[in-house]
């Protein structure tokens, strides 16, 4: 990533954060506003980053209808978090050097590298373009995901543009800025926390851990050693209390025929790389121990 592209994000992600901050403006705060963030991040969060971008696009763990792919992909470009294929690339990375040399988000490098330093300081370890290309040939091959890459910036200002119209300024506010901080930071903690605080169920060789809090925020995306065990799982809460929302979104889908080819782990591969019992993080100790 060139120096302008850093400093751009750095400054977008500054903008961003001082405007949520007008969500403690009491003029801005009914229950219209909150309403219309809580719809929308569920529809850019949820169904764009955590199910599309990640489960399906990603680790192609379950198909959706083709239509209804592109669907949600249009309402992960809204989440500002990067175009499918830059943020598939980026995270197909990471699985393929995580916690280690290459890994674009190691958390080997402290928890605010891993959080947020890793978007806008110089990190060679960042996909060029030529890597992107190769990490997701699948979408760079699709003339769509191709399209939206450039549609991230127009498709923000086009939606602000309309809560605008319908809302005012509290509905952007509250749609764009707190929408965007609250996703931002629940995606983020995925790669933090949920690689330094919980529990291992399965041995892995990197630093991957279960955080109910974080699995909490991020619909499910938190159970995170069990997801670096099975990344082409589609379940990622395995035991019964490890609560997964997005989980229970794909088997709907699949009830109403509009996905299929849903995976996830058998039972003896689940039991191949499970520990004794579940083991509370211990660091470096525990990266060590790791065989999968």
């Amino acid at each position: 990533m060139s120096r302008a592209a850093r400093y751009g994000t750095g400054i977008g992600l500054g903008v961003i954060h001082i405007g949520a901050l007008a969500a403690f403006v009491p003029a801005f705060f009914h229950f219209s506003d909150i309403a219309v963030a809580a719809i929308l991040s569920y529809l850019t969060g949820v169904l764009g980053v955590t199910l599309c971008y990640h489960r399906v696009l990603t680790h192609r763990s379950v198909r959706l209808r083709k239509p209804l792919e592109y669907l949600f992909a249009v309402f992960g470009t809204l989440a500002l978090q990067g175009d499918p294929i830059r943020w598939v690339a980026i995270h197909r990375k990471h699985h393929a050097h995580a916690d280690d040399e290459g890994d674009p988000h190691n958390i080997r490098l402290g928890f605010r590298w891993a959080h947020i330093d890793w978007l806008y300081r110089q990190n060679v370890d960042m996909p060029s373009d030529e890597e992107i290309a190769r990490y997701a040939p699948d979408l760079y091959a699709d003339p769509f995901y191709r399209v939206l890459q450039h549609l991230g910036l127009p498709l923000q200002l086009a939606l602000a543009g309309a809560l605008f119209f319908f809302g005012g300024w509290a509905w952007v506010v509250w749609g764009v800025f707190v929408r965007l901080v609250f996703a931002y930071h629940s995606t983020w903690l995925v790669n933090s926390a949920a690689h330094m605080l919980g529990y291992r169920t399965y041995r892995t060789s990197d630093c991957s851990t279960n955080c109910w809090w974080v699995a909490l925020l991020s619909f499910g995306e938190g159970w995170h050693n069990n997801h670096h065990a099975f990344p082409f799982s589609a379940r990622h809460g395995l035991r019964w209390f490890e609560i997964d929302m997005t989980w229970w979104h794909v088997e709907l889908l699949a009830l109403l025929r509009l996905a299929d080819r849903v995976r996830i782990p058998s039972r003896l591969m689940r039991q191949k790389l499970a520990y004794a019992s579940m083991r509370p993080f211990a660091g470096a100790a525990d990266y060590s121990s790791g065989g999968a």
